[in-house]
């Protein structure tokens, strides 16, 4: 029997990268996933890829209305024992090229869109649950052309933290986890002429010397969200090859 005998998980931005490698993992280990994305191409592939009693809803994290549609599916579905709010998307400038519907844009997705969904899925979060966000390394990074992506993860990172300790009167955890340089998404964001030298930047200041892969990411993520780690929230996990120390 695997950890995840008998549970439910929730994965937002579940249709590809470490979102998609965790539900499939999940699945092999026992347990029941529900997987939410926007990509319809994604959507039907991970259809394919994940039995016929997973849930794989198209939901936008920064629409109230699919926030509430997702909450209303998933007391459908059943309580949850998993939730891993991993949505988010990515986009870099300067400081200068920053306008007010970028930002928004961007914290409604990153920052908005978690909270929400917490404050509509906690009723459905069974005792000895455990709640992951997936943050970035990128706000440790310090790099020139990422404040406002760096800011919305920063974000997660302290509504964590506040999470953590709301939520243990309900022994429910709470932790983020921090991915580096993911093989499956490492700056997808960025134009396809500046990606590759970014990236060998980078991976060249990871002591492992490579970015890591989405199993890799995933593996970490189903730690925390299983009773493995029954004793651990309000924590930070890397999984970025050594890059970043804090």
């Amino acid at each position: 029997m695997g950890r995840f005998h008998g549970k439910r998980v929730l994965i937002t931005g579940g249709t590809s990268g470490m979102g998609l490698a965790g539900a499939l993992r999940i699945v092999q280990e026992g347990g029941q996933v529900a997987i939410t994305g926007l990509s319809e191409e994604r959507l039907a592939q991970a259809r394919k890829l994940l039995p016929g009693t997973a849930l794989i809803l198209k939901s936008d994290a920064a629409s109230e209305a699919d926030i509430n549609a997702l909450a209303t599916a998933v007391s459908r579905w059943g309580p949850l024992d998993g939730l891993w709010l991993n949505a988010g998307y990515a986009e870099v400038g300067a400081p200068e090229s920053v306008t007010a519907d970028a930002f928004n844009r961007m914290m409604n997705t990153n920052v908005r869109g978690p909270m929400l969904q917490l404050a509509s899925l906690s009723t459905t979060l069974n005792p000895g649950a455990s709640v992951l966000v997936t943050a970035s390394s990128s706000v440790y990074e310090g790099a020139a052309m990422t404040s406002l992506y760096a800011a919305t993860k920063g974000a997660l990172v302290a509504m964590v933290k506040s999470w953590a300790a709301s939520l243990a009167t309900r022994n429910i955890r709470a932790n983020t986890l921090v991915p580096g340089p993911i093989e499956t998404n490492f700056r997808h964001f960025m134009p396809d002429e500046s990606r590759q030298q970014f990236e060998d930047f980078v991976v060249s200041q990871v002591p492992l010397r490579r970015a890591g892969t989405a199993d890799e990411a995933a593996a970490v993520a189903l730690f925390l969200l299983s009773d493995d780690a029954s004793y651990v929230t309000g924590s930070q996990y890397a999984v970025d090859g050594g890059l970043v120390h804090y």
